[in-house]
């Protein structure tokens, strides 16, 4: 698998969600199987550049490559002005965000709105790509079906992009109007594969090895990208390759491994965000690793009354050593992450 002249561990892709796929988050999927990641949105207004918000999702140090940086604007001077500053700061792969469904961000006319407007969507890519090719940095875009079920122009877009020198494409299989709701379909995905002759990506609603599979074998995609099924359980990137290498499915993973990982991702968590942000982030992160466990919610009711980043470390540490008395492994997920409208993220 290759995006430009980068060549990846595999084909297995974690999806950029703001709010989620920060550093440690992407860092923790990579050591388990994950072969690329893209950052959290980042915005192209300048004015906003050095705030510590942007400033966190713009955070890779240590973590390895490529290192890939998704960007969302509206106008396209400004967005090769941030691929350029992104570049500045480390980015080797720049990913174009046109699937972000929020109000908050369509509103503005950024992310999956931007399918409304080809020739501006056009004008963004041509800038981006023309920031990025000095630099050889490859440029991706990830878009959706289309804006509503009777404009669906994933596929017209597709070629423009590729005519432009975009190098991937991911597509989600729902439309802005969708959200996140009902099913998400692969002809999109299909169609887009048969109509150029780069990498094409698939997403949506995959949640377990063997939709992964069939998803490649459905599209002829190139890779597949998980994003809310890796909530909780950034395991099922190596459940995914495995898989796929062999058609076996792996047993789930010990409570005594998952309280290791958990308790791993705690420490990064809190030392990246510190103390007052890092405890209150960390919340859903553990509420998605236990919430198919027993008494989980009572658990948690209790857990987000701390305020301290090593009391809720202690706590997390305190209940897996009681787990790990009642039971081995940790439950089977099925159709776990179906259809999960989550609102403590976006999948942009």
């Amino acid at each position: 698998m290759h995006i430009g002249h980068f060549s990846l561990a595999n084909n297995l892709f974690v999806a950029p969600m703001a709010g989620v796929t920060d550093r440690p988050f992407r860092q923790l999927c990579k050591r388990l199987g994950a072969g690329y990641a893209v950052s959290e949105m980042l915005t192209s207004r300048p004015d906003l550049w050095n705030t510590a918000k942007t400033t966190r999702r713009a955070n890779h140090e240590g973590e390895a490559g490529p290192i890939a940086v998704q960007i969302a604007g509206t106008e396209a001077a400004m967005m090769a002005d941030a691929a350029r500053h992104n570049i500045d700061g480390g980015a080797q792969i720049i990913d174009i965000n046109m699937g972000c469904p929020a109000k908050k961000v369509c509103n503005k006319w950024a992310g999956s709105a931007l399918m409304q407007d080809e020739p501006l969507a056009l004008a963004i890519v041509q800038a981006v790509v023309a920031a990025c090719a000095p630099h050889k940095v490859p440029v991706s875009v990830k878009m959706r079906s289309g804006w509503s079920q009777s404009n669906k122009n994933a596929v017209i877009l597709a070629r423009r992009f590729e005519e432009a020198g975009v190098q991937l494409l991911t597509v989600h299989g729902r439309t802005r109007e969708q959200g996140y709701g009902g099913v998400a379909e692969y002809d999109s995905v299909a169609a887009v594969k048969a109509a150029v002759a780069i990498p094409v990506v698939a997403n949506g609603d995959i949640t377990t090895p063997q939709q992964a599979r069939e998803v490649l074998a459905l599209t002829g995609a190139d890779a597949v990208m998980l994003g809310r099924a890796a909530q909780g359980r950034p395991w099922i990137f190596r459940e995914v390759a495995h898989f796929l290498a062999t058609g076996e499915l792996l047993a789930p993973p010990l409570v005594v491994e998952v309280k290791r990982l958990l308790l791993d991702h705690l420490l990064d968590h809190h030392a990246f965000y510190g103390d007052f942000l890092g405890v209150r982030t960390a919340r859903k992160h553990i509420g998605w690793y236990l919430r198919t466990l027993p008494e989980a919610a009572e658990f948690r009711q209790g857990l987000n009354l701390l305020d301290d980043c090593a009391a809720q470390w202690r706590a997390v540490s305190d209940y897996f050593d009681e787990l790990a008395q009642r039971m081995d492994r940790m439950p089977a997920p099925e159709a776990l992450h179906q259809n999960n409208n989550n609102p403590l993220e976006t999948v942009t």
